[in-house]
């Protein structure tokens, strides 16, 4: 998932309002943050601490009401369940959608544990792995009233499979689930009985079919694309402009890119819901603030959380670490994150090996790392994609991980050919400081061995599905290079490297594998999801990763770590392992 954005944008701010009302009590259930606490209105401010987020609960309470701040400094792919693979959407989305399985609220590794959430319990597989079925709690409704059953759970599913219509979010229904032939789309061909792959028996009942066993299926359940969405009301690529809510809140306003307002969901029963308490009375969200501003409103405590969850930008970090007050209010979590640049094949002369190795040789690796903040703020210099967190790591001893080595990527451009050098356009999201800044450094590093780049950025919001992530669009504009960043979906090689090295997840647009087109690692993954011994599994992702960098598909940055500042007022605050950012779902409002 693409995890976290530091995103920046100097556009005037705008605010994304989410009005609550005062909300019925808590339940017994689930092991939300919350529970831990039960602090009252007059309770104190917790004592700030270094890490003081990071695997603990900062300043429990489940005291209700206030309003939580949040900002943006631009917007991100879509709410739409169906068409988002941002961290941060996926994060949100719990507050206004219900999918079939969640991430439990909870700090650190407790996060990335999956708890039921609009079934009744974990999926139950038969037929050898290959068939799974959930129930689903009773007395869920949509904010109009309307019962929630298993059809529209299957008909959301089905939808957010339309890569056209939504090129965002993975594609792993697309490529697991026993889909007839003749189904294209809920649009296209709605009338094709799609029963092999999902069927409904009951309202409360949904069965779905792969084609091919696999043990890990609650992965997917908790994927946004099952939030269940009512077919009268799917207006296609307009749904996110109204989002049929199942959680607590329910969109009351939608402007994208500019304002959001979303109000209590007066239908939304919490005895149905073992995962949420739903404290504050209001979210504000402002989207368009420019993102050096954004970290001085959240450390003056005129905000409480970039939304983007990403940590601070370079301008605030010596400020934030260099003032013990300060940095007792600082979170540093170690996220199953990579930044990296793709090095895309489809562009000469990047199609010789050699040539693609040249641009990893002359990098200079420690200004990338100091793009991402340095050591501290941005993370350890990557010598692979995969972090060391993800099952089957090994760390590789490949390329040169210092200043770079300019001999040896003289001696690379000679053996594809281009020994003077060469040209190429580098793409990177134009409202991300570090990813500028990561542009920057490649352009001076390179430019010493004869490769010239030159640097356009693309926004944010459609960087993937119009832009680097776009074949037709890269090899008609030569982009050679773009920025890029990846986070497991769920924390095994699975989870972290499908969705960016198997050439088969790549369509028209809407693409986050924008530069591994190889069959031997797509024979690689094949023959790793065969396999039933979880160290021999990981040992193959470990040699997938092995060959990515041999093969000089990716240039790593840094394993991903970062500085959050701990907001002012707000309770239940912890960085979640699920998406190693503050989980949103918990969070309260000091009374």
């Amino acid at each position: 998932m693409k995890k976290g954005s530091a995103l920046g944008l100097t556009a005037a701010g705008v605010v994304l309002t989410v009005g609550l009302a005062a909300c019925g009590g808590g339940s017994s259930e689930g092991n939300q943050a919350g529970q831990t606490g039960g602090d009252k209105a007059s309770a104190p401010a917790a004592q700030e601490a270094f890490n003081a987020g990071v695997d603990k609960v900062f300043n429990p309470s489940d005291a209700k009401g206030g309003t939580l701040k949040f900002a943006i400094s631009e917007d991100w792919d879509s709410v739409d369940p169906g068409d988002t693979y941002y961290a941060l959407s996926w994060n949100l989305v719990r507050i206004y959608g219900r999918s079939l399985v969640t991430y439990t609220p909870a700090p650190g590794a407790e996060g990335r544990k999956l708890s039921p959430d609009l079934a009744e319990s974990l999926g139950e597989s038969s037929d050898g792995g290959k068939t799974w079925t959930y129930k689903l709690r009773a007395g869920v409704k949509f904010e109009d009233g309307t019962p929630v059953t298993s059809k529209d759970v299957k008909y959301a599913v089905l939808r957010s499979m339309d890569k056209e219509t939504f090129p965002n979010g993975p594609t792993y229904f697309n490529d697991w689930l026993d889909l007839p032939k003749d189904f294209k789309s809920v649009y296209k061909t709605p009338d094709v009985n799609t029963d092999s792959a999902i069927e409904t028996p009951d309202d409360q009942t949904i069965v779905f079919h792969l084609k091919k066993a696999y043990a890990g299926f609650d992965n997917f359940a908790a994927l946004p694309g099952t939030i269940p969405v009512p077919q009268a009301k799917d207006t296609g690529v307009k749904y996110r402009e109204h989002v049929i809510a199942t959680g607590p809140y329910k969109f009351e306003k939608v402007e994208a890119g500019k304002q959001y307002t979303l109000v209590r969901n007066e239908n939304w029963d919490q005895a149905t819901d073992p995962v949420r308490k739903a404290l504050p009375d209001r979210y504000e969200i402002t989207l368009g603030v420019n993102a050096d501003d954004l970290d001085n409103r959240i450390i003056s405590g005129d905000l409480h959380v970039d939304l983007a969850g990403s940590g601070v930008q370079p301008a605030a970090l010596g400020r934030v670490l260099s003032d013990p007050a300060m940095k007792a209010r600082v979170d540093n979590p170690t996220g199953a994150r990579t930044w990296y640049t793709s090095i895309i094949g489809d562009v000469p002369p990047l199609d010789n090996v050699d040539c693609r190795k040249a641009v990893i040789y002359a990098a200079d690796r420690v200004g990338l790392q100091n793009a991402y903040g340095g050591e501290f703020a941005g993370g350890e210099i990557a010598t692979g994609v995969m972090p060391p967190s993800i099952g089957g790591w090994k760390k590789l001893d490949l390329y040169p991980t210092g200043t770079g080595d300019a001999a040896k990527a003289k001696e690379a451009l000679a053996a594809c050919g281009k020994p003077e050098g060469f040209e190429t356009t580098m793409a990177y999201r134009a409202d991300r400081p570090k990813e500028k800044a990561t542009a920057e450094s490649l352009q001076q590093a390179l430019a010493k061995v004869g490769i010239k780049l030159t640097l356009k950025g693309y926004p944010t919001s459609d960087y993937f599905t119009l832009y680097a992530g776009k074949p037709e669009f890269v090899k008609k504009n030569g982009i050679g290079l773009a920025t890029n960043g990846w986070g497991a979906d769920w924390n095994d090689g699975f989870g972290f490297m499908s969705q960016i090295v198997d050439s088969r997840t790549i369509r028209a647009s809407g693409n986050y594998n924008l530069s591994v087109k190889d069959k031997e690692i797509d024979g690689l993954i094949d023959k790793a999801m065969l396999e039933t011994d979880t160290a021999s599994r990981d040992a193959i992702w470990g040699q997938i990763d092995q060959l990515v960098m041999e093969r000089a598909y990716v240039l790593p940055s840094v394993w991903s770590k970062s500085v959050l500042v701990r907001p002012q007022g707000a309770t239940n605050v912890f960085v979640t392992g699920a998406f190693d950012m503050y989980d949103y779902v918990g969070m309260g409002v000091q009374q």
